[in-house]
């Protein structure tokens, strides 16, 4: 009797915890974007959160968490509940916060679920017309005969750009100075100037000044060329064999969020990168839809901690 007690008990546990997933969400969702509103990142997290919305009939809300590098709305969903209500836009910048920063609120590794990754995003090397160099190879060259001349704007320390510095710098044994803005925006100003003759970026915001010849391209950070350039090499392929570096979006929870809601966000989240107006809207930012499951990601995320965090101690930089 008392083993039928407890099987029945299990199976009623279980019929609840199906159900739950089934109703999945059964109220309001947040999707957190540790970064201020506007800009590439924050328009995406808007498109998804509209699509998901439609597709799981519940209200989906952005909620802009900002400061502190994007730690602070990072770790505000690591401590959230782990029930699938408080999701996270997360951005390849994650990866780099142990290694930049002593005392980080969360742990990248252990304190997530990743449900999905969405996008990625080529870097791109720009330079003012007047720098005799034409693609990377030349750059290097001409970096190692102009010993310390040379300097690279990015959109700010602890980003992907920075990492983009570091890393053309160690594989190719040059020494580029890196000056550091407070956003794109006054990184371009500068260079549009003239004021730095190089600057690490995305394609959006930049591709019209490229048209009008008031920049130029150098290289992609892809392996594979990109849709946008398709004229310009990759580093790989130019210069810097095996140089990969793609910043990304994904989405995630805290960790211990219920397998099957994650499954159910993940099978939504697919869907949604395969219509044709969200592939139209995201290609406008710049953004590559590539969709990659949990498991996936979370491979992605632990490689790109340990490969990032690699570079970041070669290159002699310590935590502040």
């Amino acid at each position: 009797m008392r083993r039928l007690v407890v099987i029945a008990a299990l199976a009623a546990g279980a019929s609840i915890a199906g159900a739950q997933a089934q109703t999945y969400p059964a109220r309001p969702v947040t999707l957190v974007v540790p970064i201020a509103a506007g800009g590439a990142v924050d328009t995406a997290a808007r498109i998804f959160a509209e699509k998901l919305q439609e597709k799981l009939q519940q209200t989906f809300v952005v909620e802009n968490r900002t400061g502190a590098g994007a730690m602070i709305g990072t770790g505000y969903v690591a401590k959230a509940a782990p029930d699938g209500y408080t999701l996270l836009l997360m951005e390849s910048s994650v990866v780099l916060s142990k290694w930049l920063h002593k005392s980080v609120p969360f742990d990248i590794t252990s304190d997530f679920t990743p449900i999905a990754r969405v996008a990625t995003n080529p870097l791109v090397l720009f330079a003012h017309p007047s720098l005799p160099a034409n693609d990377v190879k030349e750059l290097i060259a001409y970096s190692k005969a102009n010993p310390g001349k040379l300097s690279v704007a990015t959109s700010g320390a602890g980003t992907p750009h920075h990492l983009a510095v570091l890393m053309l710098n160690a594989a190719a044994g040059i020494d580029i100075t890196h000056v550091p803005y407070r956003g794109t925006t006054p990184a371009l100003n500068d260079l549009l100037s003239g004021q730095v003759p190089l600057m690490w970026s995305t394609p959006v915001g930049v591709m019209q000044f490229v048209e009008q010849g008031k920049v130029k391209t150098l290289g992609v950070t892809t392996p594979q060329r990109v849709a946008i350039l398709p004229h310009v090499a990759t580093l790989a392929e130019n210069a810097v064999p095996g140089f990969d570096l793609q910043a990304w979006l994904g989405i995630a929870a805290p960790a211990g969020t219920p397998p099957d809601v994650v499954a159910r966000l993940s099978q939504a989240i697919r869907e949604i990168t395969e219509m044709p107006d969200v592939q139209r809207r995201m290609a406008a930012m710049g953004q590559n839809l590539d969709f990659r499951n949990s498991d996936e990601y979370r491979e992605r995320l632990a490689s790109d901690h340990q490969k990032f965090g690699a570079i970041i101690r070669a290159a002699g930089i310590e935590p502040n």
